[in-house]
This record gives C-alpha cells, structure tokens and sequence, in this order.
C-alpha cells in the first residue's frame, strides 16, 4: 500500500463516552486521567479518546486489540450504529457525526456494507434471496437485485449454490453468503467485524486467503476488527492497535513487529513469526552494479572485477531485469571478440517483489548461488538480497 493513496475517509479527534455525563468525563480526559480514573471518578467509561487516523482507498486496514480495547466501538461509530461523543468522520465531502438522519441513511446506503460474525443469515431463505437482501429493502428491482448477488456469489466462489439454504453450507460458506450480500449492496466501504473468528482454525485461514485475493481483485476499501494478531498481521496493509480506547500505533505488520511504539505493543507481539513479515525491501542491499544491455564484454568484465562480482544482474535503459550473465562466461565472449551480451543473458534467476517475507527468501537460496532480485511491479531493480543478510535477519528475529 502506497503512502501517497487516495484518503478514503478521515477520522478527527474522535471520541466516545458510554454514560449520561460525557462532558464531564471529556474534562477528566482533558485533565490526564485515563479510563479506569474517570470511571472510578464518574461512573462514565470512556469507549474511545481522541481517535485520528486515515483510511486510503483500496487498503484493507485491520483495527485490533484485545477485548475492551475499543475496537468494535469505533468501527459502529464510522458508521454511526454508535454515536459519537465528539468528533470528525468524513467520507466523500460529508461529516457523518453531523448529518441528519435521513442523510446518514442515504450515506450508510452509499458507503457501508457490513459483515458480522454471526453470519446473520436468515434460515428461510434461499443463498441467493439472503445475498439479494440489502438490495431488496432499498428497492432495487427484482431482475437489477437478481444480477447483483449472482455475480457477488460468483465473487466469494457460491457459484452453484444460489438454490441452498443455510443449513446446507458449511460455516466458511455461510459466511462467504454474508460477504456477498455486503458486496451485492456495492458499498465503497466494507467493515466486517470479527468476520471470521466463529469459525474453525482451518476454515478462518481460508476465508482471511479468501479475502485478500477478493480485496485485491476488487480493490474495496475494507476495514477489518479482529483480536488475532496472527490474523491483522496475515491479511492487513496497515494495523490500527487499540488499547483502553486510544491508539497505540498504526503501522504496516512488518513496522509494528520490527518497530512496537512501547513496551505493551513489544509484550503483545512477542512470539510473533517475524520471519512471516519481515520483507525483502527491509533485507535487500544496494546493487552495487549493473550491466546494461547495450554493453559489450570488455565493459562488463570491468564492471565485474571492480565491484569483485562473479555475476551480474543485467538491465535495460529503464532499469528494467532483462537477467544475469556470469564471469566465466563474460570473459570468454570477452577475449573470443565477441562485441554483444545479449546471448550471454540468462533469464533463469532468482526474483521477488518487495513484499516478499523472509521466510520465502531462505528457501530460494537452495541449489542457488546467485542473490535475489528485488524488483518491483514494473520489472525495475531495487536491489539484491545475499543470503547473509537473510541468515542475519532470521538471527534477530529468533533473538527477540
């Protein structure tokens, strides 16, 4: 996920107060007590504090923290199924804390589709009439609201199914009818809270796949509350992590395991797996050179025995990967006369994204002797990754 996307909505300085003096306990917040003080002191239990933080379009951001911590709160107040005590949420030019209630219904039908972890599928009906649902009570016609969630199931992978009824399907599959009907309304926003955590250990890492291929095909704004770390570190961009009702950091996995912001976020992800995380962009090196296509042999061979190198990556004016050629082979064409590499140049090499985790990286290295190439989603070089730094970075992780 990239820094400079699209903010899809803002949230300001949000806040909310269970209780029938909020006023009050705002003032003790404002003063520096925290949650259990100003209950003690009022009564008031302080759900959420001082909330800020950007959703961008398209990410899948995962909102965790143990039970309490306020994560199901907040995701009801985005929509206002709870309503905020103080606050800013803005989605498509509009404040949702400030509109009225017929304009928060239409905002709600615009932007929000919901899944529950409950399913919330109702028993009568079939597959096919519970994903037409939402579309039924805004009055979609019949035919328009038919081809909406036939081509949502076909989305979640129910195609076939549209005739069943719940208690014919497993518990991932029901849920998968749960998904659909959110995504048959064709809200821009999808939130799903505790999604997946009724079901089995083996159908939850299903369905979290399951999600992220769907998010990537359809790139909806996905907003996803869980209290499994292993979960938001498998499937979120970036992680929202709650404690008492305010943030203690938000961060891709990868920051959030390798930089926690404090000792309570270092103590929670302790026993993490970082070798699933941490990615190749943060163990690669710098090139230290390359081979151009229209370079010659003698060019080349310099380039290698400079930089002490016994291959080299070779690349394009747009430093796009074209492969790699070795020394020994560079150095024959070199005192044969040869005047050109191209047919020198082997595309039978090692290469990975920057997203790639580490753990991927290690097992690459086996019967290859040449490092990785880093390279992004235009075929550019970024950089190399040495076996080395991978042993190095798996040493850290297993130290910490």
């Amino acid at each position: 996920m990239q820094n400079d996307s699209q903010v899809k909505i803002q949230v300001r300085n949000l806040s909310k107060v269970f209780g029938d003096d909020p006023k009050k306990a705002l003032k003790l917040r404002d003063e520096g007590l925290k949650r259990p003080e100003i209950l003690e002191k009022t009564g008031q239990t302080l759900g959420l504090s001082n909330i800020d933080f950007d959703v961008r379009d398209g990410e899948l951001l995962v909102i965790m923290g143990l039970s309490g911590s306020g994560k199901s709160t907040l995701i009801r107040c985005l929509n206002r199924l709870i309503e905020p005590t103080e606050g800013d949420i803005i989605i498509g030019g509009e404040n949702i804390p400030r509109l009225s209630e017929k304009a928060l219904l239409q905002c709600r039908r615009r932007h929000f589709s919901m899944v529950f972890q409950n399913f919330a599928l109702f028993p009568h009906r079939t597959v096919q009439m519970n994903a037409e649902y939402g579309l039924e009570i805004r009055g979609i016609p019949k035919a328009e609201r038919q081809e909406k969630a036939t081509h949502a199931l076909k989305q979640v992978g129910l195609e076939g199914w549209e005739h069943a009824y719940p208690t014919q399907l497993s518990g991932g599959m029901q849920q998968r009818v749960g998904l659909a009907r959110a995504l048959a309304n064709d809200a821009s926003v999808l939130l799903m809270d505790e999604a997946f955590s009724a079901l089995d250990p083996l159908i939850r890492r299903d369905m979290q796949q399951e999600l992220i291929e769907l998010q990537h095909r359809t790139k909806k704004t996905t907003i996803f509350i869980t209290h499994d770390l292993d979960e938001a570190i498998n499937i979120g961009d970036r992680i929202i992590l709650l404690r008492d009702g305010e943030i203690v950091q938000i961060g891709t996995p990868e920051e959030i395991l390798t930089h926690p912001a404090d000792d309570y976020v270092a103590r929670f992800i302790q026993g993490v797996d970082k070798s699933r995380v941490v990615s190749a962009q943060r163990t690669m090196r710098p090139v230290r050179a390359t081979a151009r296509d229209t370079d010659g042999p003698r060019t080349v061979l310099r380039k290698m025995v400079e930089n002490g190198l016994d291959s080299i990556y070779v690349v394009d004016r747009e430093r796009r990967l074209l492969g790699i050629v070795t020394v020994d082979e560079i150095d024959a064409a070199a005192k044969s006369g040869q005047e050109a590499i191209d047919t020198l140049i082997s595309k039978d090499f090692p290469s990975v994204g920057p997203d790639e985790p580490l753990a991927s990286l290690y097992k690459m290295f086996t019967g290859n002797s040449y490092p990785i190439a880093v390279i992004d989603e235009d075929s550019r070089l970024m950089g190399v990754v040495v076996k080395g730094a991978v042993l190095e970075q798996l040493a850290e992780a297993e130290a910490e």
